[in-house]
């Protein structure tokens, strides 16, 4: 890891540095939760967990601010975990491995854990610093907020005593959250039926690589390319031309990022495989062309490979492949209220062949509106509904509106400007 004296507040990059050596997969956070327990009594600060896992570190007020209202920071302990196909690493073993690029703090072919491990950095800096002046103090460490809010769910009302609370999972400079969408998943079985491959036919293995991936809620409106939505929309194509037929499918992970690779292993008839190549290269720079900007990295692999003993039969696979290429992807509408505000956006995170029979399709809905949010996944379930897909929604959580007015926004917004004299 690249040397950190010299990055300030060093007290704050003290602690990421010793963050980023703590694997914490959601739903395994147990080496995180050690250490933060671990500074707090090296701090001499009360602190409380609770059955879930959650923790409370109090620190009370400076002298002459024992009247401030108290306040609560909140962050979670565990990441999002994802990887390069090429990069070798274990999550639930193995430290990140971080380095400096023109400015940029980065991790070697895996996801940083930025989020949230820089919110809970700030907030050991700032109940370790000494010098800053402030009223009580609480900090709250969540677990599993990746994967299902889990720690944020079964928070009892007691556990905290502040009325303000401060959330410091946000991404960018500059910017402040004052409102959240609410958001829920919609999980899809298309089961289906396979045949054994005809004679004289070839296999390919295509793959997609390189793309930049994100948050499926941060990053949904900067024109990221999804690897799922373009493999579709290749094998698509390439089955109306060359009748190919689909063995296997895999891309994605994650139902709240944004997949940066998929691959797929197709048979055709081997008098389609100079056409089917060059078909291939043609659409490598369309696409290339499409994301000129956004996906500078983005790459095709097409490898010839072993011939499997089956392949799906024609109609499940125009099902299965017409479903996946209408499925809606990306931002679905604007705010008419915020100009440049995404208000709701659905994401096409996973698709994977299972056993032979059947393919599980995982996505992802959000919307700062309520019956929006239950619009676009009650569209997707009707859309995989006609595919024959079994369908399920998970519980989803509610949306986080907006007060202009509230009283902690304004002194933010002062405080902000304070800090960097400008005008918001």
């Amino acid at each position: 890891m690249d040397n950190l004296n010299t990055l300030r507040p060093s007290l704050l990059w003290k602690y990421f540095t010793e963050i980023l050596q703590i694997p914490r997969p959601s739903k395994k956070e147990e080496k995180i939760i050690a250490y933060v327990l671990d500074f707090a009594e090296k701090n001499n600060l009360e602190y409380k967990k609770d059955s879930i896992g959650n923790i409370l570190i109090s620190k009370p007020a400076s002298a002459g601010y024992e009247n401030k209202k108290m306040v609560v920071l909140q962050s979670h302990m565990d990441m999002v975990c994802e990887k390069n196909g090429d990069t070798e690493h274990n999550f639930e073993t193995d430290p990140i491995q971080a380095y400096t690029d023109d400015g940029w703090f980065r991790a070697k072919g895996t996801t940083l854990g930025a989020d949230n491990g820089i919110g809970i950095a700030a907030q050991l800096a700032i109940l370790a610093n000494s010098s800053i002046k402030h009223g009580p103090i609480e900090c709250l460490f969540t677990v599993d907020e990746e994967t299902g809010l889990t720690g944020a769910y079964n928070i009892k009302p007691d556990f905290i005593n502040s009325s303000i609370l401060i959330n410091l999972d946000s991404e960018d400079e500059g910017e402040l959250f004052i409102g959240c969408a609410g958001g829920l998943d919609t999980i899809i079985t298309i089961p289906y039926h396979t045949k054994p491959v005809y004679e004289n036919a070839i296999a390919f293995s295509i793959s997609i690589k390189g793309l930049t991936g994100g948050h499926s809620g941060d990053d949904i409106e900067k024109g990221r390319g999804n690897s799922n939505k373009i493999l579709i929309r290749l094998l698509w194509e390439a089955q109306k031309q060359f009748k190919i037929k689909l063995y296997d499918f895999k891309g994605g992970n994650l139902r709240n990022a944004i997949p940066r690779e998929a691959d797929a292993i197709i048979v055709l008839k081997k008098k389609h495989k100079e056409p089917f190549l060059v078909f291939c290269q043609e659409f490598e720079q369309t696409i290339k062309h499409e994301f000129i900007v956004t996906e500078p990295d983005l790459k095709f692999l097409i490898t010839e490979t072993d011939l499997p003993e089956s392949v799906m039969k024609n109609k499940s696979q125009k099902r299965v492949l017409n479903a996946l290429y209408a499925c809606p992807n990306g931002v679905i509408e604007m705010s008419r209220e915020i100009p440049g505000l995404v208000q709701t956006s659905s994401n096409l995170a996973s698709v994977k062949f299972l056993d032979g029979n059947s393919v599980k399709i995982v996505t992802s809905q959000r919307s700062s509106v309520e019956s929006a949010k239950k619009n676009i996944a009650n569209r997707i379930e009707s859309q995989f509904f006609l595919a024959g897909g079994n369908v399920t929604h998970s519980d989803g959580y509610p949306g986080w509106t907006p007060d202009t007015n509230s009283e902690i926004l304004q002194i933010t917004k002062e405080c902000y400007k304070k800090l960097n004299r400008c005008k918001i």
